[in-house]
């Protein structure tokens, strides 16, 4: 893997850590593209710098970042790898996922919806929980959702262990898996199980269309299998491959993810084992394929990272968490669940972007705001004498201090008749306690608000409609429809109700 520098059109590099096995590990890379790519049609390629672990058992993630030639708890004005992007890998063992199938709606309504379904899953109320949540595919008008969450405690601590670092991006190591199996395992976009080992624990991801859509992590690891891996071998290559309690232990776990997932025909999905061409990984996959799985192992492919020594396929296995974080983190704009959403943001980013600018509440920021600089220009222009003394004696400007003052009020007047719809499915989310899950949510002006669901049984569906009778603006609630689902037993119902004066006929949209 020679690194020639004709013809190369260089990134600026980035360095990822991540925590692996109970050390710390990272890398430096490049992106570039080189004019023979380009001329095959192969475009930008990687190239690795460097690899290191920390030596000690010590996890201090500034020391380690400070041996990775970092300038941590330096100023700004003393920093010298201000043309390195900084990424770190937060663990997944404690991020737990989840989906959701919803009807097609506008961005704010489904993330509204996103919320009011994910209280009904998450296994501590909302204040104790952070969660992230995209879209995966659409089918049949519905929108397939993957939530992330984990508890806000265990992030802030994390958070407090790296913000020396000040990382652009803290990124989980799952999604990491998923990239480095595409970029540097040759990886495709079909749905596929990933199965990465480390010393003392699997994490297994489900890829949907190149991109991570589950993930779990397993307490076994290539360690529990060493004594056995020869044994394993050689009864796989005798074609009577032998299980033992460790082998069928695996095989249970990795085919409860599977059916977790929602995959109950196993044989189906391929299932990658990434590997380092180990005896104990070929001797896991052997056992895999004996147990019924469409299991094989994907190697690193060396020709795919250039890199400044030679790395063989065992050292690439061993980074690939790190890589695949570079790799993220190179694309721009980075595609990843952003779990620290509202806990971190580095320094740089703070003091070109304010706090109140959060990313949530942005259009709403920016129409305020907008609003706000018209009426700003306005009020500096007439303070001048000469505007004061033009707008109060002129005819021809048709503009005076009463008539301005006639025009907010009926600004405000117009701003205060618009449908608030994020206010209204808030209201919603609040009547409905932990039983209720809603299904659809349908506005239109001139016409009832309509929602369907699920709930537990007729009383809290009763104590759903009580509540939503006791909030502001709505009115007049009635229950349309009931019915119990032949699976789930659950009492599925529609529910319209008036909404301030939006509902009324004869109201212009």
């Amino acid at each position: 893997m020679s690194s020639s520098t004709t013809d190369i059109l260089i990134w600026p590099s980035t360095i990822a850590i991540a925590k692996v096995d109970d050390k710390l590990k990272a890398v430096q890379i490049t992106k570039l593209v080189t004019a023979e790519r380009a001329v095959a049609g192969h475009g930008e390629a990687f190239e690795l710098l460097w690899a290191k672990s920390n030596k000690g058992r010590d996890v201090d993630w500034g020391l380690f970042a400070s041996e990775c030639g970092l300038s941590v708890g330096l100023t700004e004005q003393d920093k010298t790898d201000g043309d390195k992007t900084v990424v770190v890998g937060f663990g997944s063992a404690g991020v737990a996922f989840y989906h959701l199938d919803l009807p097609e709606a506008k961005e704010e309504e489904m993330a509204a919806m996103v919320r009011l379904q994910a209280e009904t899953l998450l296994p501590l109320s909302a204040e104790k929980m952070e969660m992230t949540w995209r879209t995966r595919r659409v089918q049949n008008g519905k929108v397939a959702i993957t939530i992330a969450a984990a508890r806000r405690e265990y992030l802030q601590r994390f958070v407090e262990n790296v913000r020396g670092l000040e990382p652009a991006e803290i990124l989980l190591d799952c999604e990491a898996i998923v990239r480095a199996w595409k970029e540097l395992f040759y990886g495709d976009e079909k749905d596929t199980l990933i199965v990465s080992l480390s010393a003392r624990s699997t994490q297994v991801c489900l890829a949907e269309d190149g991109r991570l859509s589950n993930a779990v992590v397993l307490d076994m690891g290539t360690e529990d299998f060493l004594e056995t891996a020869n044994d394993l071998l050689d009864s796989a290559h005798k074609g009577e491959p032998e299980q033992t309690e460790t082998t069928e232990r695996f095989i249970q776990d990795i085919k409860s993810a599977l059916e977790s997932f929602g995959h109950t025909e196993s044989a189906e999905l391929p299932v990658f084992v990434l590997s380092d061409g180990s005896r104990a990984i070929e001797g896991i996959v052997s056992c895999l394929k004996s147990a019924g799985l469409n299991a094989r192992a994907a190697l690193p492919e060396i020709e795919k990272i250039r890199a400044q020594r030679q790395f063989k396929a065992e050292q690439l296995y061993e980074y690939r968490v790190p890589i695949g974080l570079a790799l993220m983190a190179v694309e721009i704009p980075v595609e990843g669940l952003n779990l620290f959403e509202n806990l971190y943001k580095p320094a740089w980013k703070e003091q070109k972007s304010p706090a109140l600018y959060s990313l949530k509440i942005a259009g709403t920021i920016a129409a305020a705001m907008l609003a706000l600089f018209v009426i700003v220009s306005y009020a500096v222009d007439v303070a001048s004498p000469n505007a004061i003394q033009k707008r109060l004696t002129t005819a021809d400007s048709g503009m005076d201090i009463n008539l301005l003052m006639q025009r907010q009020k009926l600004i405000k007047a117009v701003a205060l008749e618009r449908p608030n719809l994020l206010e209204l499915l808030n209201q919603v989310t609040e009547s409905g306690d932990s039983g209720i899950k809603l299904d659809s949510f349908h506005f239109k002006k001139g016409q009832l608000v309509s929602i369907s669901g699920q709930a537990q049984n007729s009383d809290q569906l009763y104590k759903f409609q009580e509540a939503l009778l006791s909030k502001n603006g709505i009115k007049e609630v009635k229950i349309q429809s009931t019915s119990t689902d032949s699976k789930s037993k659950k009492l599925k119902f529609t529910i319209n109700f008036h909404y301030k004066n939006f509902t009324k006929k004869g109201i212009r949209a």
